[in-house]
């Protein structure tokens, strides 16, 4: 088989690609190892604990022992479905803070600063506020991606808002429009009640015009010859081939995947290809380094009242709502239930935002584990740049074999000092008037965990990733060593490969990061098509005035 472009990975920049080079008129082939997307746990938003837990649609990688969390290994969930994570996770859609791709352009990624990618965070989005408010100035109409609001029927949703506004911190009507910073309803990426993974959005669409055939089969490596890539191996029925590409092979296999197979064709620290007996065509240290996440603990606190979720959380109930989505795509059913959240500085002298906040009315964790108090709520909280980095390595020069990751997570003072604030933050928002007639006690870190050695004992044995990986690959200049990708998604040192989805991000984004992912693919369809890029915006983003003296 032979196209124009062999990408690998059917993931949140890997369909946008195909999407936008079928639109040229380009011949594509995606090669993807998971199947089809069908199915209700995966459509219906409420029920996204489900799609992350299942062999059926996830890798089911772990990390390695995390020496500062205790030598727990940490479930690493990735898609393994057409739309990739974009189809098992959360629905949650964040552009990011127009400071951290600044900082991408100020870090050698020249023409991945706010005002060069904000054109195509809006080229990508159909925006549809639901009625809850919004800034459509700063957001796309007319884009393949739906992103909505959740009906934010519960009361706790709003007093969740209402708490940060109580506390001192702003109100925003949009976060993912002119002004981050403070408390607002959260955007989804759903359509009519339906999740709308990459899948939907970008590659359906693209296999319709014919230009598109997607391949179910394990990539083992990039075929290089004298130093250009020429294809893809590939294993599926038990047999290896290999698929050509005219132009180019394209790599959107994850921040796990895509530095994996680097290596196995060669491409990374020459020391560590050797000692798995693998012919280096290029030395790039940085390949499976500068690994970065978002890590995160849940504030659980009891309800007085029974107005959670959690009155649904038994046979009756979740037979009721699974049968009105099936029946009529609404209800708790239709939502991810993730419907306020908020952005805040940790304190005086950051100058945007480092702590995220997910409020869900209910008490449970991703396994689907409810509390055992019953009614309740909780803030998924976190520091939003930590400053340690691990790095994603080969067990095996055999593609079957998982590579190894480790986060390192908290692996510096900083870090423990960030988390304890954000705890401790959470617990002051929470204790604000508009939760007056909901609160009950303190579920979990509990009470009694006040001191510093009790908090930091609570996040070694509880905090959990919010599975944003990226970063291993990193873009950068042609003379840094550590990068592996040039700003135009370009592999230093291999003619025709580029590597697009979040293993190029230079420094992790602030929230969520399947809308950089979508966007990082929709940017590199421009470089691999050869086009200008889109005009830079002219907009200018919200900063608190006061931040070299004020937390809030």
């Amino acid at each position: 088989m032979q196209a124009d472009y062999v990408i690998v990975g059917a993931g949140s920049a890997g369909c946008a690609i195909a999407y936008r080079l079928a639109e040229a008129g380009r011949s594509v082939i995606v090669v993807e190892y998971g199947g089809s997307d069908w199915g209700p746990f995966i459509n219906m938003p409420g029920a996204l604990s489900y799609p992350m837990n299942m062999k059926r649609y996830d890798w089911g990688y772990q990390s390695e022992p995390e020496p500062h969390l205790g030598g727990r290994r940490l479930v690493v969930p990735r898609g393994k479905v057409i739309g990739g994570s974009s189809s098992i996770n959360g629905m949650i859609y964040v552009r990011g803070h127009a400071g951290d791709y600044d900082h991408w352009a100020d870090s050698g990624a020249s023409g991945w600063a706010y005002s060069d990618v904000l054109p195509y965070f809006k080229r990508m989005e159909h925006w549809d506020d639901g009625g809850h408010g919004g800034d459509p100035s700063w957001r796309g109409t007319d884009g393949p991606l739906h992103v909505t609001r959740g009906p934010r029927e519960n009361p706790l949703t709003h007093a969740f808002v209402e708490a940060g506004r109580q506390a001192g911190y702003p109100v925003t009507p949009d976060y993912n429009g002119q002004q981050q910073e403070g408390f607002s309803p959260f955007d989804m990426t759903v359509k009519d009640g339906e999740r709308w993974s990459a899948a939907k959005a970008y590659l359906k669409p693209a296999m319709s015009t014919g230009r598109v055939t997607v391949v179910r089969a394990k990539a083992r490596r990039v075929v290089i010859e004298d130093g250009r890539a020429t294809g893809v191996e590939i294993s599926r029925g038990g047999k290896v081939e290999v698929l050509t590409a005219a132009a180019e092979v394209i790599l959107s296999a994850s921040a796990i995947n895509s530095p994996q197979l680097l290596m196995l064709s060669g491409i990374g620290p020459a020391a560590h290809l050797s000692k798995h007996g693998i012919d280096v065509v290029a030395d790039r240290p940085g390949v499976g380094q500068n690994l970065q996440d978002h890590l995160e603990v849940y504030v659980q606190q009891a309800a007085s009242q029974p107005v959670s979720l959690f009155k649904y959380w038994n046979l009756l109930g979740k037979a009721y709502v699974g049968a009105r989505w099936l029946f009529t795509r609404t209800g708790p059913g239709a939502s991810n239930q993730f419907e306020s959240c908020g952005f805040i500085r940790s304190r005086a002298g950051v100058d945007y935002p480092d702590i995220q906040f997910h409020f869900l009315p209910i008490a449970v964790r991703y396994d689907g584990q409810v509390a055992a108090e019953g009614h309740g709520y909780q803030a998924h909280v976190g520091p939003m740049r930590s400053p340690s980095r691990g790095s994603v390595t080969l067990n095996s020069a055999d593609p079957n074999t998982a590579p190894s990751i480790l986060f390192n997570y908290m692996s510096t003072e900083q870090d423990w000092i960030d988390f304890r604030k954000c705890i401790r933050l959470t617990r002051e928002i929470f204790a604000q008037e508009a939760f007056a007639p909901y609160r009950s006690h303190e579920i979990q870190p509990g009470d009694d965990a006040q001191s510093d050695d009790a908090i930091d004992a609570f996040i070694r044995d509880h905090a959990e990733s919010a599975y944003h990986p990226c970063g291993t690959c990193k873009m950068g200049s042609k003379d840094d060593p550590m990068a592996v990708v040039d700003p135009e998604t370009r592999v230093i040192g291999v003619d025709r490969l580029r590597v697009a989805d979040s293993s190029i991000f230079p420094r992790i984004t602030n929230g969520n990061l399947n809308g950089p992912s979508i966007m990082t693919g929709e940017k590199a369809a421009d470089h691999i098509l050869g086009r200008a890029p889109l005009p830079p915006s002219n907009a200018q983003p919200w900063w608190h005035p006061e931040w070299q003296t004020a937390q809030r």
